[in-house]
């Protein structure tokens, strides 16, 4: 036999183990999907949480306006994944960073209806849900 073709050969203890590890295969995938689906979900719940802070219990918007509340909502969601960092909850800067990118992505997308004084307080509750919120459902 050649040696070299028996370098590359498989082992034969690894051949018995072959066919239960081939079985797995099949199920692997399934949890990948799986996991793949529920990441899609939580980002969908994840904007549907900022949403619901930026337009309960107020303002009263028009079908259009909810639309780009939407679209902010989706926005500042990935803006937090690019901003926030290992252990960002003990550094100001980071704190500071975030709270500028919630002020400015709110500012800059946000309808009319959304006087001063309501831009600030819905600033300071996104900004309050961000800090309590797990870390894995910015992540997502």
């Amino acid at each position: 036999m050649n040696p070299l073709y028996g370098a590359v050969k498989p082992d034969p203890t690894a051949l018995a183990f072959a066919g239960p590890v081939a079985g797995l295969a099949p199920i692997a995938a399934a949890i990948r999907a799986q996991l793949e689906k529920l990441i899609r979900l939580s980002k969908t719940e994840e904007e549907l949480v900022i949403f619901d802070i930026l337009t309960r219990p107020a303002p009263e918007l028009s079908t259009d306006e909810r639309a780009e509340v939407k679209k902010v909502a989706r926005d500042l969601l990935a803006r937090l994944k690019q901003l926030l960092v290992l252990n960002w909850r003990q550094k100001s800067s980071a704190r500071s960073q975030l709270k500028l990118a919630i002020e400015d992505v709110l500012d800059g997308g946000l309808p009319r209806a959304y006087g001063k004084p309501l831009y600030e307080q819905k600033c300071s509750a996104l900004f309050e849900h961000v800090f309590e919120m797990p870390d894995e459902r910015i992540a997502v």
